[in-house]
């Protein structure tokens, strides 16, 4: 049975005015972007949109902004009335005055930390990584032992190298590399490497290896994550094509890895740049500052007088840490449009 003119003509007339109103539903709820809730919903929306903004600017952007102030004051912490305006004094005190030593030989060590997370517990936790992927006896085990570390805190970590791997005369690293002879591992201010009165000190590298113990391990779950969502068949292909373990990991492993490799970059930054617990429990001795050590330092150490000093220290390490966060996020938007 065929439709009749006049039967098909409704029929269009009825998708048409459907579309009609369909259109205009949409115009309508994109116009006025939650008109589609009603009553309870709209006001459950908003509170779960409104309660963690709140929270999240009186949390982190008021303090923020409170420091970036203090940094242009000095101040003892006692009483308002006390605050003075210095303007950028305080800036001035650390990068150019008296300060300045501290100021550089920290930066420099957040640098050291930097290339040292990178070049050393980031390669090193890849490659147990791809040892572990290759289901070798025991690979349950030895994953548990490496990452022990990692679900210890900082600060734990700190007393652990302390008091045994670092103790002058017990400790493991004594009884290894000493000799016999009493080393002092977090004393000794030394400069391994020395330029214009800064460098990398000995007692900065023994904190370096106690940060390598507990980053690898962080490092090693992330890229055997990745290796075991790695398609079985692109080995195999390479394997055919005649590419050596070396050239497979290079050519077909290592770029496929490429979210993991952006989640770690992020996280080596991170911690370089946010790095306090370990350093702070080994008592932060010469040659060992960070820009964190000082902030805490000129905000409740010791001998602590001024807010405004420390507020600068924190200002300086988050300048530091937005800029690599809107460079990091720049990219990644970049790149997401550039491959719609």
């Amino acid at each position: 049975m065929t439709a009749t003119p006049s039967s098909t003509e409704e029929a269009v007339g009825a998708d048409r005015a459907d579309t009609a109103a369909s259109t205009k539903k949409v115009g309508r709820l994109g116009g006025h972007g939650i008109s589609q809730f009603t009553g309870t919903d709209r006001r459950v929306f908003l509170a779960m949109l409104l309660i963690p903004l709140t929270v999240h600017v009186l949390i982190v952007w008021v303090p923020t902004i409170l420091s970036i102030g203090l940094s242009l004051t000095k101040w003892n912490g006692i009483g308002l009335d006390t605050i003075e305006w210095v303007g950028v004094e305080n800036y001035d005190q650390i990068i150019l005055g008296a300060f300045q030593t501290d100021f550089f030989q920290a930066v420099l060590n957040n640098v050291w930390l930097l290339l040292f997370l990178f070049f050393g517990p980031t390669l090193l936790g890849m490659f147990l990584a791809y040892l572990l992927d290759k289901n070798l006896r025991g690979s349950r085990i030895y994953q548990s032992v490496f990452y022990t570390p990692v679900v210890l805190s900082l600060a734990v970590v700190g007393f652990i190298w302390q008091n045994i791997m670092y103790d002058q005369q017990y400790g493991l690293a004594t009884w290894a590399f000493g000799g016999g002879e009493a080393v002092d591992w977090l004393g000794n201010q030394e400069f391994v490497i020395e330029f214009g009165g800064y460098g990398l000190s000995k007692n900065f590298i023994a904190i370096l290896a106690a940060m390598a113990w507990r980053h690898t391990g962080y490092i090693m779950v992330l890229y055997l994550a990745g290796l075991k969502s790695v398609d079985v068949s692109l080995k195999e292909s390479a394997s055919l094509d005649g590419c050596n373990e070396w050239q497979t990991f290079r050519h077909v492993l290592f770029p496929t890895l490429k979210p993991i490799n952006v989640i770690v970059v992020v996280i080596t930054v991170i911690e370089a740049l946010r790095a306090f617990d370990i350093v702070y429990v080994l008592n932060t001795p010469r040659n060992t500052e960070l820009l964190s050590i000082l902030t805490t330092d000129n905000l409740i150490g010791e001998g602590a007088d001024n807010i405004g000093r420390g507020s600068a220290y924190a200002t300086v390490l988050f300048a530091l840490c937005i800029g690599f966060v809107l460079w990091y996020v720049t990219n990644h938007y970049r790149n997401q449009e550039s491959s719609v």
